[in-house]
C-alpha cells in the first residue's frame, strides 16, 4: 500500500492548482479518472476572467487571483495568462436601475466599472438593436490562456513531487485509525486527507468515502462557435446579458455564443442539446443584426453548484478529513489561484498572502452545511 499525506480526487484546475500549493510541504497524489486531465469543465471553460462575473462572493476571489494571474511567479510565465478582452454588460430602460446600482456596488470594491450610454456602447457593439439602451464596461476583464494555467499547476505540483494518476477512478475509500484506505485502478492506497476537487462528480465522491453530499448539482452550458457576417471584430469585448441570458465574444475571426443555459446533469461527458444551440442562435439574432452564416463547433461542460450557489472550501462538518473543494460554478478557473490559497491555508494552517488580510472565508466554509439532511 502507497502512503501519501494527501489524496485529491480530482485533476481538473481545481485539484492542480491545491496540489501545487500542497506538495511544497506535504506528499500529494490526484487521481485523475480520465486519460487526460483537465479533459472536463476544465477543458470546456469560456475562458475569460471578470471581477464582476459570479457576483458579491464571487468577486472577491476572482480579484484576489487577478494578481497572480497577471504576474505568475517566474517558474510558470514569463508573460503571464491573461490577454486584455474588456466585457461589456448589456441592458434595456428596464434594467437601467439594477445596472447603475451594480456600478456602485461594484466600484466601492474597486472594481473598474464604468455606465455608458447607448452611443457609447455601440462603438463596442456596432449593429446592437435599440431595445439595449445601457451598458455597463468592464476595462480590466480578459482572455485567459486555461490550458497554460492548467498545465502550469501541474508542472509546478509534479516538481515539488506531487504525483498524476491518470485513467484512476475512486473504487472505495474507508476511514480507519485517521487513515484512508483507498483502492483506485486495482491498487491501494493511503493517506489522512482525501481532497474532494471533482467538479460534477463531487457528491459521488462523498458517497463512495461514506461521507453525507452536499447536493452540488452539475448543471450544462451550452458553447456554439458561428461565422457572422459583418465578421466580429478581433477587439470586441466579452458581451454579457444583464438579464443573464447569454454571452458571447470573438475568438479567432469567429464568435463564441452561449445562451447562459443551466440543465441539471447526471455527471457525464456533457454534450450539447439541438434545444440549447437554437436557443443561442435565438438570442444572438433578438441582440445584433448581424447574419449567421455558419454554426461551425458546439460544445458543453458542466458546471456544478451548492445549494446556496457559493463555493464549497472546508473540511467536512462530520469529518475532518474530508476536505471540500468543489460547487465552484462556473467560475472555478478565474478565482483558481486564490481558491488554492484559502484551501491550503485551511489545510496547511500556513499564512496567507497579504492581500487576503480583509477576507472572510465563512461564507465558503463546508461547515454552513452542518444540519443538512
Amino acid at each position: 500500500m502507497t502512503g501519501f499525506d494527501a489524496i485529491i480526487i480530482g485533476g481538473g484546475m481545481a485539484g492542480a492548482s491545491l496540489a501545487y500549493h500542497l506538495a511544497e510541504t506535504m506528499s500529494v497524489c490526484i487521481f485523475e479518472q480520465e486519460s487526460v486531465a483537465g479533459y472536463h469543465a476544465t477543458g470546456r471553460s469560456a475562458a475569460f476572467w471578470n471581477e464582476s462575473y459570479g457576483g458579491s462572493l464571487i468577486q472577491p476571489l476572482t480579484s484576489l487571483s487577478g494578481p497572480m494571474l497577471k504576474n505568475p511567479p517566474a517558474e510558470f510565465s514569463a508573460h503571464g495568462f491573461l490577454r486584455p478582452r474588456g466585457a461589456l454588460t448589456i441592458g434595456s430602460d428596464a434594467q437601467r436601475k439594477a445596472m447603475q446600482d451594480e456600478q456602485v456596488f461594484f466600484a466601492a470594491r474597486n472594481v473598474d466599472m464604468q455606465t455608458l450610454s447607448r452611443e457609447s456602447m455601440m462603438q463596442y457593439l456596432p449593429g446592437v438593436k435599440p431595445k439595449y439602451s445601457i451598458a455597463n464596461y468592464e476595462p480590466e476583464c480578459s482572455d485567459i490562456d486555461v490550458a497554460a494555467l492548467h498545465n502550469a499547476y501541474l508542472t509546478g505540483a509534479k516538481k515539488r513531487g506531487a504525483v498524476l494518476r491518470l485513467g484512476c477512478g475512486l473504487e472505495s475509500a474507508v476511514r480507519h485509525n485517521g487513515q484512508w484506505q483507498v483502492r483506485c485502478g486495482g491498487e491501494r492506497f493511503s493517506a489522512p486527507l482525501i481532497v474532494n476537487a471533482s467538479g460534477a462528480w463531487a457528491d459521488r465522491v462523498a458517497r463512495c468515502c461514506g461521507i453525507e453530499p452536499l447536493g452540488i448539482t452539475p448543471l450544462r452550458r451550452t458553447v456554439v462557435q458561428l461565422r457572422v457576417t459583418p465578421p466580429v471584430a478581433d477587439d470586441m469585448p466579452l458581451i454579457i446579458d444583464a438579464l443573464g441570458n447569454f454571452y458571447f465574444k470573438p475568438e479567432s475571426g469567429r464568435l463564441w455564443l452561449s445562451p447562459h443555459d443551466e440543465t441539471p446533469s447526471e455527471p457525464c461527458d456533457a454534450a450539447p442539446e439541438e434545444w440549447d444551440v437554437a436557443l443561442a442562435i435565438e438570442r444572438l439574432q433578438e441582440v445584433v443584426d448581424w447574419s449567421i452564416d455558419a454554426v461551425e463547433h458546439r460544445w458543453a461542460g458542466l458546471r456544478s453548484f451548492a445549494p446556496d450557489r457559493v463555493p464549497v472550501y472546508g473540511f467536512d462538518a462530520a469529518q475532518t478529513g474530508f476536505y471540500w473543494f468543489a460547487g465552484q460554478g462556473g467560475y472555478g478557473i478565474q478565482t483558481a489561484p486564490a481558491a488554492a490559497q484559502l484551501a491550503a491555508h485551511h489545510i496547511t494552517g500556513n499564512a496567507l498572502p497579504y492581500g487576503f488580510s480583509d477576507f472572510d472565508d465563512a461564507p465558503y466554509r463546508a461547515s454552513r452545511f452542518l444540519n443538512r439532511e
